[in-house]
């Protein structure tokens, strides 16, 4: 399987760094003094991250572990992790269950800033397409970067990590994976199913999110960070999920596109209990000195989702698409039959 093309710049950082993976030039650019939430910057960390999974069409393979290149995600990673543990409030006194009963905690009524809400209730078949769009940069690798934390855990973690990944890529059936489940419902929703399509439509935010999963399960130092990610991904999932299935059927999409839902409101709510109680629970009695960076985790999950949500909903509360411009990437406008 080949990777996607290479994305277009969005500034002189990815703009040099695309030039040196095309072989059109040979010196790296330098960091700016830049908002590491800004297009230009969360690309550019994109790229990088994206030569560990599939990579890109005509970069080779060993560029993965180019020393400069990784010297060059040294610094953005360093800027991006200072920004988000300042940003990403963690109460000193918190501990990891407080901050898993806050996941567990559903809302009731009318919900402001819940993307999965509005597109339960106001959502146009439009809208769905354009996070369908924008998640599959997750959902087309979902799983894979939670599988790096897989060796650096032990005993009851590993154990239930694994079972629960075991799941997430559909139990020895290929077409049961759930990043395949995710194409298979962009097909029915009339997207363009393959890889790394819609990067750049994606604005800064979208990205950020997908970033933060592969810097922490990139680093075995921020392994209770991804651990916390992963609660927060597992237990927010399954009545989101719901919300999400119940948006489609009330737009008459098809049972391909309804299915990838209804299959994590099911697996979630069991996945939910599994972390918790196995690898949470199982990593902080093997390593509690971690309990700290496994609620950055889950804070910094929420943080960064919070930003993604208030740009697409103030996008289209205001009549606008939440894709980069210009907007030339196949997202089609017909309804859903």
């Amino acid at each position: 399987m080949t990777g996607a093309p290479l994305p277009s710049p969005r500034g002189p950082l990815s703009a040099g760094l695309l030039a040196v993976l095309r072989g059109t030039d040979t010196s790296l650019p330098s960091l700016p003094d830049d908002d590491p939430y800004g297009e230009d910057f969360q690309l550019a960390l994109y790229i990088l991250y994206e030569l560990h999974y599939l990579g890109f069409d005509g970069v080779p393979d060993d560029r993965e572990w180019d020393p400069r290149l990784l010297a060059l995600r040294a610094e953005l990673e360093s800027c991006f992790l200072r920004r988000l543990r300042a940003d990403a409030s963690v109460d000193p006194a918190d501990d990891a269950a407080r901050a898993l009963d806050r996941l567990q905690l559903e809302p009731v009524g009318e919900v402001d800033g819940s993307l999965s809400h509005f597109l339960r209730d106001h959502g146009t078949p439009d809208h769905f397409r354009e996070y369908a769009a924008l998640r599959s940069l997750y959902h087309l690798k979902e799983a894979d970067p939670h599988a790096w934390v897989i060796p650096r855990l032990r005993g009851r973690a590993k154990a239930a990590m694994v079972a629960i990944e075991f799941d997430e890529f559909g139990a020895g059936r290929a077409d049961e994976i759930h990043a395949q489940l995710f194409a298979d419902l962009m097909t029915d929703l009339d997207l363009h199913a393959s890889y790394g399509h819609y990067l750049d439509a994606a604005p800064a935010e979208a990205l950020a999110t997908v970033n933060l999963m592969s810097l922490f399960g990139l680093h075995r130092a921020l392994r209770g960070a991804l651990v916390g990610h992963f609660a927060a991904v597992e237990i927010t999932s399954s009545p989101a999920s719901r919300r999400l299935a119940q948006a489609l059927v009330r737009m008459g999409a098809g049972a391909a596109a309804i299915r990838f839902y209804t299959e994590h409101v099911e697996a979630d709510a069991v996945h939910e209990q599994v972390v918790r109680h196995e690898v949470v629970a199982g990593l902080l009695a093997d390593e509690p000195h971690l309990e700290a960076d496994v609620v950055f985790g889950m804070c910094a999950t929420g943080w960064l989702e919070d930003r993604l949500a208030a740009r697409l909903l103030n996008a289209w509360q205001n009549g606008r698409t939440a894709l980069r411009p210009p907007n030339h990437v196949g997202v089609q406008t017909k309804t859903c039959e």
